[in-house]
C-alpha cells in the first residue's frame, strides 16, 4: 500500500530469484508462503515487477523459521550473479576498478531496491562496504540483511575473481545456533553482534585495475538509467530515514544536523516533513523504536551497547526511553515478542500441515 506521503520504497522481484526452488528444497510450499505475506506467484516469473520490501523480508523470515534454516537468506545469495542486477550490471562491468563498479551500484541502487542503503567508507588502507535496510516495522530482518550482504559479496567476487578474499564480514545480529554456510560462502572471518552490516576489504583490492568489458550499448544503458533515476524522486521522509539510520550510532542526529547534512535549514526540513504528514520528532522516534526492537530480538547486546548504537548518552537514558515508548522493560518486551513469534510460527506450521 502507498504510504501517506505518496512514496513507498519498492524492490525488483528479481530479489526472489531462486526462492521457489530453495523453499521446495526445504519442504515449503512457495506459493502458500508468498500468499501469506501478500505476494503473488507472478513475481517469480517477472523479475522487473515492483514488490514490497517489507513483504519480502517477512517472507524470508517466515520461510527460515518454518523450515528451521537459520541461513535461508544467505542460501538465496549463494548462486546470485551480477546479471541478476539487470542493466546496472552492464554499467558495473565497464568500470576499470571494483570501487568504481560499486560506486555505480550505489548510484543506481534505488532503481532496483529503494529499501537498501549501501555506502563505501574509507579507513586508511581498509574499506567498509556498509549495508542497511530501510524496511519499516519491528520484525527481524536478519535474513534480508544476510541476503543483501551475500549478494554484494558475490558481486565483488565476480568482479575481482576467485582469488579475492575479504578481510572480514560483519552482522549486527547474533550468531546462529546451528551450522550454517557463512564460512563456506565468505571464506573470511565473520563477526556477529558487530557494529555494522557489511564487508571489510582492502583499498588496494578495490582500486586495482580489472579487465573491463567493452559493451557498445553501455552509454545507451547509462542514459536510460540516469533518466529513470531522475524520474524516481524520493519523498523527504524516505531521504531523512536514510540519514537518521546512518547518523544514529554517532549520537549526532538532531534535526539541525540532519538538515545541514541535506543542505537545507531546519525550518525548511520541518516544513517539508509536515507537508508529507509527519515531523522530525515522530520520524526519529519511530526509527529508534524499529531499530531497538530488531536489535533486542536479533542480537545479544547489553543495554549499554544498545544505548550507544541508538545514540543515547547512557543505558539508563535508553531504559527510560524504552519503557516510555513500549510501556514495559526491555526484558519483558523481549520475552513477549519471542512468545508471540513462537505462537505465530506454530500456527503457520499447523496451517501447512492441514493444507
Amino acid at each position: 500500500m502507498p504510504s501517506k506521503n505518496g512514496f513507498t520504497p519498492l524492490i525488483r522481484s528479481a530479489s526472489l530469484t531462486g526462492y521457489a526452488e530453495l523453499a521446495r528444497h526445504h519442504g515449503l510450499n512457495p506459493e502458500t508462503m508468498m500468499r501469506k505475506v501478500g505476494l503473488t506467484s507472478r513475481s517469480l516469473v517477472d523479475p522487473d515487477m515492483p514488490i514490497s520490501p517489507t513483504a519480502v523480508s517477512q517472507l524470508l523470515e517466515d520461510s527460515a523459521a518454518q523450515a528451521g534454516v537459520e541461513d535461508f537468506g544467505l542460501q538465496l545469495a549463494e548462486h546470485r550473479q551480477l546479471a541478476n542486477l539487470g542493466p546496472i550490471s552492464l554499467v558495473m562491468r565497464e568500470a576499470p576498478s571494483a570501487r568504481l563498479a560499486l560506486d555505480n551500484l550505489c548510484r543506481y541502487m534505488r532503481l532496483i531496491n529503494a529499501a537498501l542503503l549501501t555506502s563505501i567508507e574509507d579507513f586508511g588502507d581498509t574499506v567498509l562496504i556498509r549495508v542497511e535496510l530501510l524496511v519499516t516495522g519491528k520484525r527481524s530482518v536478519r535474513q534480508s540483511v544476510e541476503m543483501a550482504v551475500g549478494v554484494m559479496y558475490r558481486a565483488i567476487g565476480e568482479l575481482l575473481g576467485p582469488a579475492w578474499r575479504a578481510r572480514s564480514i560483519g552482522f549486527k545480529h547474533r550468531q546462529p545456533y546451528g551450522a550454517t554456510r557463512h564460512k563456506a560462502l565468505f571464506r573470511a572471518s565473520v563477526e556477529f553482534n558487530a557494529a555494522f552490516n557489511g564487508i571489510v576489504c582492502t583499498a588496494r583490492d578495490l582500486d586495482a585495475p580489472i579487465a573491463a568489458d567493452d559493451y557498445h550499448m553501455t552509454p545507451h544503458v547509462r542514459r536510460l538509467l540516469d533518466h529513470a533515476l531522475s524520474g524516481s524522486a524520493e519523498s523527504v521522509t524516505h531521504t531523512v530515514r536514510q540519514v537518521v539510520i546512518a547518523m544514529l550510532p554517532g549520537g549526532r542526529c538532531t534535526s539541525d544536523q540532519v538538515a545541514k547534512h541535506l543542505g537545507v535549514d531546519r525550518r525548511t526540513l520541518h516544513r517539508h516533513l509536515a507537508a508529507e504528514g509527519t515531523s522530525y520528532f515522530a520520524l526519529h522516534q519511530s526509527i529508534r523504536a524499529e531499530l531497538a526492537a530488531r536489535q533486542i530480538l536479533d542480537s545479544d547486546r547489553s543495554l549499554a551497547e544498545l544505548a550507544d548504537l541508538l545514540g543515547f548518552s547512557s543505558s539508563s537514558a535508553f531504559a527510560f526511553w524504552f519503557r516510555k515508548q513500549f510501556g514495559t522493560t526491555v526484558s519483558n518486551w523481549k520475552k513477549g515478542a519471542q512468545d508471540a513469534a513462537r505462537t505465530s510460527l506454530n500456527g503457520s506450521v499447523s496451517v501447512s500441515i492441514q493444507q
